[in-house]
């Protein structure tokens, strides 16, 4: 008789052996996960982390977050004194705020021309546009520069209003708290007339309304199309922007801005093309003599280093007011003499300790007619000057003063590099290459020790502007700052140590308290000590028997000049008497001028400067003499 109830036993225990070969063990391993379940569990576990993460470095720098009540406060007028380094008033300037516009009277074209510009999906973020940061980093991988920006006209007003101006993490990260702050409390229209009446558009003006009247002269409800794209785009830089410091560059920049309303939709071609042909009236209020123009670069440099301050400061500064006063009277001499024949119609000048600080600047002929600061804002081709990155680079490959090389035709890439006297030596020392400034010696040298050595060496003596890979790079075709190629010849004079120029010494509040300090901190040398011998003496030689010899004192003097290409830009740099300084002299729309050179007009420039100072003399009708440096008496 079957036994059915011992059956169903081994029938239930065939059912749970056949289920436990499917069903992984509690204490096994586990089982195997499919690609789109391991993707999701990763996924949440790495988003768990980082909220365990973020979050107490979100509480840790929203702690000392600033009193974001604030922005409903009115602005009240602040004072900038700008000092001398012997406790003189240099310069004094005023925060100007004009009437308090709501958003149904700011101009629609100025919404738009900011929109278009600035942050062009405003409306459709909350605070932080990731798009445009994923962009704008694309854009400045593929471009090797940082030429794009991300942040959104929230964080804009969320770093003007409440933040200093230091480029640290807890900035920004802040930064990106108060916008989403913003975005929480307000609404997109609160947002953009907060922003409209209270951002910087330069020359001391806070918001449209106060910017509109400096500029233009009348209230930003008169706006017209073009006026209000011209304001927009000042806000890239307004210290670069302004009309009242160079109108030309600021209606290029307009037009960019009519281009990108067009682009983002907001007007049509036709319109923009109209508005490009019209001019606009510019008023011109500035005052003030030849120091404004350092003025006006120290309070642009404040701002950068405490950001936008909303109390009375004072500016203490490294400018020796007798040395710009030398200076001032010594370009405006020889410019009067020479200019006008030259078709040279402007100069520039800058003198810097051998520590980086600025000691004198003279920007421009006139600054009661360009406030367009040609020290520090404007960039222009270095020409032969250039050549001190070349042959220092060459000199730490191996290279020796006396190594012959080859001045005779050389054809790179379909380019082909001329000397400036169109003959050829033959075979020359490098000495006497660097001294004579033969450009074909130069680019040969370059090619040998590869070009890149020498773009290395620009970035490494402080030129922050692209220098671009090609053959010409040898010979200055890259666009430099005076001021940056003046700091970089002072690590020459100085012994090699980097140097970085700086014009403020201390920022303090109307009750006496440091808001900043400059800091110098351990020297760092860059260059080794038999380097800077050798290049010290190439560079005495090129004013003792070379391109520079109208650069001659009664005391030693190294140097180099420099003419870029067709005449349309010349220069000098040369130091003595623990000073080294630099001279421009050109026009601002590049035009070509007539025979000037580096070894002419700005190293006379240079020379009448170096007398006063020499002197201690600043008699208004004194004139150089032809100095040529006695011979040292036999032993």
């Amino acid at each position: 008789m079957v036994n059915k109830s011992t059956d169903k036993k081994k029938l239930v225990r065939k059912k749970n052996t056949s289920r436990r070969k499917n069903i992984a063990p509690i204490s096994g391993t586990k089982a195997p996960r499919t690609g789109l379940n391991r993707f999701i569990y990763l996924f949440l576990l790495g988003f768990v982390w980082l909220l365990i993460l973020l979050t107490p470095m979100t509480i840790y720098y929203a702690y000392d977050l600033p009193d974001i009540a604030t922005i409903k406060q009115s602005s009240s007028r602040s004072t900038i004194m700008v000092m001398d380094r012997d406790g003189g008033l240099l310069a004094s300037y005023g925060d100007v705020y004009g009437n308090w516009m709501t958003y149904d009277k700011i101009p629609q074209d100025i919404i738009n021309a900011v929109i278009a510009t600035e942050d062009r999906r405003f409306f459709h973020h909350m605070g932080v546009d990731f798009r445009g940061l994923a962009r704008a980093f694309f854009n400045n991988i593929m471009k090797q520069s940082m030429t794009e920006g991300g942040s959104t006209i929230s964080q804009q007003l969320a770093k003007n209003l409440f933040l200093s101006a230091d480029r640290t993490l807890k900035r920004k990260i802040q930064e990106l708290l108060l916008s989403h702050w913003l975005e929480i409390n307000f609404t997109k229209q609160e947002i953009l007339t907060f922003y409209f009446n209270r951002v910087y558009f330069g020359s001391g003006a806070y918001g449209i309304d106060a910017a509109s009247r400096i500029y233009f002269g009348h209230s930003a409800e008169k706006l017209s199309l073009m006026e209000a794209a011209m304001m927009a785009g000042v806000l890239k830089g307004p210290a670069i922007y302004s009309p009242l410091r160079d109108l030309e560059r600021s209606y290029r920049r307009t037009e960019e801005v009519l281009d990108n309303m067009v682009e983002a939709g907001f007007i049509q071609k036709k319109t923009a093309n109209n508005a490009k042909g019209q001019s606009i009236k510019i008023l011109d209020k500035q005052t003030g003599g030849d120091e404004r123009y350092f003025g006006d670069w120290v309070v642009d440099q404040a701002h950068t280093l405490i950001g936008i301050s909303k109390e009375p400061i004072i500016i203490y500064t490294t400018l020796a007011p007798s040395l710009q006063e030398k200076a001032n009277k010594a370009l405006q001499q020889i410019i009067a003499k020479e200019g006008e024949t030259g078709h040279a119609e402007q100069a520039a000048l800058v003198s810097l300790d051998l520590d980086g600080a600025v000691l004198a600047m003279v920007g421009g002929k006139d600054y009661t007619q360009s406030q367009f600061n040609r020290v520090t804002q404007a960039y222009r081709q270095p020409g032969s000057a250039f050549k001190l990155f070349v042959y220092l680079a060459a000199l730490e490959y191996g290279l020796l003063p006396d190594d012959i090389m080859r001045d005779s035709p050389v054809i790179l890439n379909g380019w082909q590099p001329n000397n400036y006297t169109g003959k050829y030596r033959g075979d020359v020392t490098l000495k006497e290459a660097f001294a004579q400034s033969i450009n074909t010696v130069a680019v040969k040298l370059s090619e040998r020790i590869n070009r890149r050595n020498v773009m290395e060496m620009a970035k490494r003596l402080g030129i922050a502007t692209p220098v671009v890979e090609e053959p010409s790079l040898a010979l200055g075709t890259s666009e430099v700052s005076l001021l940056a190629l003046v700091s970089a010849y002072g690590v020459v004079a100085n012994g090699g140590y980097k140097i970085e120029p700086y014009g403020i010494v201390e920022i303090q509040n109307s009750l006496g308290q440091i808001l900043y300090r400059h800091m110098p901190g351990s020297r760092q040398k860059i260059l080794s000590d038999d380097v800077v011998m050798v290049m010290d003496d190439l560079l005495q030689t090129v004013v003792k028997e070379g391109t520079a010899t109208a650069a001659q004192m009664d005391f030693t003097v190294a140097g180099k000049t420099g003419t870029a290409q067709n005449n349309k830009d010349a220069l000098f740099i040369g130091y003595g008497l623990d000073m080294v300084n630099g001279v421009w002299v050109g026009n601002d729309d590049a035009s070509p001028m007539k025979s000037v050179t580096g070894g002419g007009m700005p190293a006379r420039i240079w020379r009448n400067f170096m007398y006063r100072v020499y002197m201690g003399r600043d008699d208004a009708t004194l004139n150089t003499p032809n100095i040529r440096p006695r011979e040292k008496p036999p032993q």
